[in-house]
């Protein structure tokens, strides 16, 4: 999956904008930049200059450092290539042999924005038990 930093960035923007509860308006008046070519940089449609980038980041009172360094670290977690369950088997110690094993932690997008990256725990093997309902259970729908 390849991310383009435009995308990356806006998405960070507009996460730092939503997160303080600011609107576009609001922030492209700050930062003295049009509504529309905000909208369009969050939505990584326009690659912002480095000068925008700091009105925009003066703005949202969020330094451009800390901006690209979170932006670095959501296209490294997207970019780097998830292990298979035969090359996480081959790295397991010889001892997790027995019960249940826990998962590894790999890299997973929820949703459509890279605000909304996530690293979950993934299973390397499947449960050898089944999960049961408890007895004398009630059902309701």
């Amino acid at each position: 999956m390849t991310v383009l930093l435009r995308e990356a960035i806006g998405d960070r923007l507009r996460h730092a904008r939503t997160t303080q509860r600011r609107t576009l308006r609001e922030v492209s008046r700050t930062a003295r930049v049009s509504l529309g070519y905000l909208s369009e940089v969050e939505r990584g449609r326009k690659e912002a200059s480095s000068e925008l980038l700091a009105a925009i980041c003066e703005a949202l009172d969020l330094p451009l450092w800390e901006l690209l360094h979170l932006v670095a670290s959501d296209i490294g977690a997207v970019q780097r290539p998830v292990p298979t369950p035969a090359e996480l088997t081959e790295r397991a110690p010889a001892s997790a042999s027995s019960g249940l094993e826990g998962g590894t932690m790999v890299p997973a997008v929820i949703g459509n924005d890279l605000s909304d990256l996530r690293l979950q725990p993934v299973l390397t093997h499947r449960l050898s038990t089944s999960i049961s309902k408890p007895r004398n259970a009630v059902v309701a729908a």
